[in-house]
């Protein structure tokens, strides 16, 4: 299951969405990290693409809950 991550950039209108393969634990540690002194914050998207973000200009991070996809019909 893919885990959602927005990132709000600093003097953007829009935020970044990446949908990631790693825990939601893994991603807060990343984002940690970068805070803590990294130079950016590297992700890595459903599809192995990288995402960096230098961290002078992180807004913020929300790290969403797993995200499923529907399939199908379903009745409601």
């Amino acid at each position: 299951m893919a885990v959602e991550i927005t990132i709000g950039v600093q003097n953007q209108a829009r935020e970044l969405v990446v949908e990631s393969d790693q825990a939601p634990d893994e991603i807060a540690a990343a984002v940690a990290a970068a805070l803590d002194g990294g130079p950016t914050l590297t992700l890595v998207d459903v599809r192995g693409r990288r995402v960096i973000v230098p961290t002078a200009v992180l807004g913020y991070v929300e790290i969403g809950t797993d995200v499923q996809r529907k399939v199908g019909f379903s009745s409601l």
